[in-house]
Formats: C-alpha cells, structure tokens, sequence
C-alpha cells in the first residue's frame, strides 16, 4: 500500500453521538421530523430499529439524500408490548451508545421490552441505569448477569421526583435519563452521584439537542453557598459528583429540521494522518466551537508538535516531528486510540491517564491497544486508568514484512492502527469489516490518503 504525498482533503462523516440523540429526540417530538446528514452506520442502523419497534415512524426523505430522514414522533413515548412474557423486542446488537440512550427513552413510555445485543454487549453494565429508572418506578428483569442485558424492562412511565445516577462508567446513564425525563409525571430533578465523572462533554451534547428540541431544563451547580443556576450550562467542562444537578419539567419535544454536524471521533484518525505525514490533510465539515470532547485532537496533535490551521469549517494538519505528552484524556475516550498509535510515532515517551472505563467498551481497549502497539516494537505499560508508551524504530523487517494486527472486534482499534501506513508500513487486518459499526465508509476515504487527492 503506497502512501503518495499529495495533500489531501475528505470530509468527516457525521457525529455518531449527536445522530444518536436526534433520531431519540425526533422520535420522541409531536409531529414530523427532518433529520439531515444523519450517520450510516451499524450502531444508527440499531438506534433507528429500535424506536421503530416501539411505535415511531422513520422513513427515508429522499432517495437522492442518503442520511435524511423524516421522522414521525411519539410525544407520549414508547409503545411496547401489554404482555411482560411477550415483550417488545429490541435489539441493540453491540451498540452501547443505543443500549443506554435507548433504555432511558423506553422507559418513560408503556409496556414491556426485552433489550438484548450480541458480543461484548451482554457483559457491559447499565446497572447504574437501571437503579435510577427502578427509584422512578421502572421494573428490570435480568436474563443472564445481574446489572447487564439482557433484560426485559417493564413500565408504565417515569415519576417526577428526585433521582441520583453514579456516572463513573459511563456518561450515558445520565444522557437516558435526561432524554426521558420531559416524559416523566412531575418535575424531575437528576443528581450526579458515584466517585467521578467520565465523558462529560457527551451528556453537553446531550443538552445540546434537547434545547435544539424545545426542551427548557436548568443545570444547578453547589459552591458550597446553596444551589444556583448556571447561566450558560456550555460554560460546565466537568462535573464533580453531588454538585450538579438537572431541573426538569413536562415538556413535549418540538419537530423541526434538524442538521447533524460532523464527527471529531472519526475525524481524529485524518486529523492524526496529517500530523504523521508524509503530507497535510485537510477535513472539512467540523465544527471549530463544537462541544463534542473529541475536539480535544486538534490539542493534542498541536502538543504533540504538528502544524494546524483552520478556515472556516475546514482543519489543515501540517505533518511535524512528534513529540510524546502527558494527558488525562477522561473527557475524550474515545480518541485514546488515535493517540495511542501516534504515541508510538513520536520521539518521546506518552502517558495517557483518567481512562479506566476504556475496559469496557467493546474491547478491552486499553489492553487491545497495548498488544496491538507493542508489535510494532514500542513498550508499552497498561496502567490502572491509562498506557504509558515508549516509542522506538520501527524494525526494518516489519517495515517489509508488514504486520498483521487484529482488530479485537473493534472499530476503533481498527481505524487508529491504519495509521502506522502513513509511516511506510504494510499493515493488515484480521477483519477489516468491523469499523462497519461507526464508519462503514472509512476504507474508502483511508483510500483517498493512500493515493492522494480528494476533493
């Protein structure tokens, strides 16, 4: 696979997250929905499925317009089966983002649903979810682990009341439960409990559509004076457990047109592309004051030495000579693995820390990207929360031979090693079908680097 050095342009594909939350928001919405730019992908492909399953309308806008959709809502939520031993089938396969999100939604409509995946997915936790919904009336049944799917999950609506969810594995239990909670009875008011916080700026795109959907809520922080309201809840980039809190009333979520903005997760691997060499990339389509935390790459890649410029909605990135960081990437997990690989690029050593609930993604990710980096000849130490990388020559022999790296059933794993042929290095896969689940275009466009050009 020759590496050509032209510069190169492509366009980052939509926000999985933000897809996400609009095809919830707009299912959810009294009237007709137009989404745009919409992500194809397996893991939207599920989201989509399962609000069809329970009642919502979601069709495509035009044949000419691939990622459109017209979206006919629910505003009262929900509809699944009467009968708790036939429940409503939804299944999520191994998309977690759809598992918690979708959770939360189901759970302020009627009926029962059984939510079930394959893979990893029956061994991540929603546990935390899940004690949450149950304070809010919502009843679980575990099939197989306790706190993991499958399960069949019966309700009749949420309560308005106070409720606390522990966020330490994932910022996705708080993100269901707030797009549920205009559903519920009475005011809501949701309180952040556990150790710490991981993923914050997920639950700010999770704001970011309620409000684009009409859906009035405040943000309260405690400074130890009392509770008070942020004026500009975008103004939050952490949340510390027991001093924030969410105020909900019934609202009904507004239809309307809706864009979806570009992907930072998925542009991190272009955007990294550019910083290796042996040309700068260019990635149109993002959005410079995005609150989605994967922005912190274009950071990152100006610490680690490369050269970044922005006009307008497009990023240029300058190949420069790397050089190794030190970094809590908490807010930003899932561009650990692109930085990972560059980490094993650069001229110093790396140490990536706040990461622990990588393990329980759908790899282990902490530890997939250890063994898969270390073949390259860079050491490599698994910490508690993060890898500590040091770099070294590539050996002349893997740079003919190759390497044969496997994806551990990953996208992300996948996508972030494809980097090491900006180097000059062969690399192959054990299943280059997996970045399917978030990216199923990205063989292509990782083509348009290879040969140059793009427009």
């Amino acid at each position: 696979m020759s590496t050509h050095t032209h510069p190169t342009s492509v366009k980052a594909p939509a926000s999985k997250s933000m897809s996400h939350r609009a095809l919830m928001a707009a299912a959810l919405a009294d009237g007709e929905s137009h989404l745009y730019n919409i992500l194809d992908s397996d893991d939207l492909t599920r989201t989509a499925d399962a609000l069809r399953e329970s009642g919502a309308s979601i069709a495509p806008l035009t044949a000419l317009e691939p990622g459109a959709y017209a979206v006919l809502g629910q505003p009262e939520g929900p509809d699944g089966s009467p009968d708790e031993d036939n429940p409503t089938q939804i299944n999520v396969a191994e998309s977690g983002t759809t598992c918690r999100l979708i959770t939360g939604v189901l759970a302020a409509g009627r009926g029962s649903f059984r939510v079930h995946g394959k893979g990893r997915m029956h061994e991540r936790p929603i546990r935390a979810l899940a004690e949450s919904l149950e304070t809010l009336g919502v009843r679980f049944k575990y099939e197989g682990s306790p706190g993991c799917p499958p399960f069949v999950l019966t309700t009749g609506g949420i309560s308005g009341r106070e409720v606390a969810v522990d966020i330490s594995e994932s910022s996705q239990f708080l993100s269901g439960l707030l797009l549920a909670a205009p559903l519920a009875d009475g005011p809501l008011t949701i309180s952040l409990a556990g150790e710490k916080t991981v993923s914050w700026p997920y639950v700010s795109l999770t704001l970011q559509v309620l409000e684009d959907f009409g859906i009035p809520f405040t943000v309260e922080v405690d400074h130890d004076s009392g509770w008070n309201a942020v004026d500009d809840w975008r103004q939050i980039r952490a949340a510390v457990p027991g001093r924030v809190r969410f105020r909900m009333e019934p609202a009904t979520y507004r239809a309307r047109k809706y864009v979806v903005e570009g992907d930072w997760s998925n542009a991190s691997y272009f955007l990294a592309a550019g910083a290796v060499g042996p040309a700068l990339v260019r990635v149109r389509g993002l959005h410079k004051e995005s609150l989605q935390g994967d922005s912190a790459i274009i950071d990152i890649l100006r610490d680690m030495g490369a050269e970044i410029t922005w006009d307008k909605d497009t990023v240029t990135v300058e190949p420069r000579h790397l050089h190794g960081i030190t970094r809590n990437m908490a807010e930003s997990p899932d561009i650990v693995p692109t930085v990972a690989v560059l980490a094993a690029m650069a001229d110093t050593p790396t140490k990536i820390t706040g990461v622990a609930h990588l393990r329980i993604k759908e790899s282990d990710r902490l530890a997939a990207c250890a063994q898969e980096i270390s073949k390259v000849g860079a050491s490599v130490l698994l910490l508690d929360d993060g890898l500590a990388i040091t770099p070294k020559p590539i050996p002349q022999q893997l740079r003919h031979e190759g390497v044969d790296f496997s994806s551990h059933g990953d996208h992300r794993i996948a996508m972030s090693l494809s980097l090491f042929e900006r180097v000059g290095l062969p690399v192959r896969f054990d299943d280059p079908s997996v970045v399917g689940k978030s990216f199923p275009g990205f063989w292509d466009a990782w083509d348009t680097l290879r040969h140059g050009g793009g427009a």
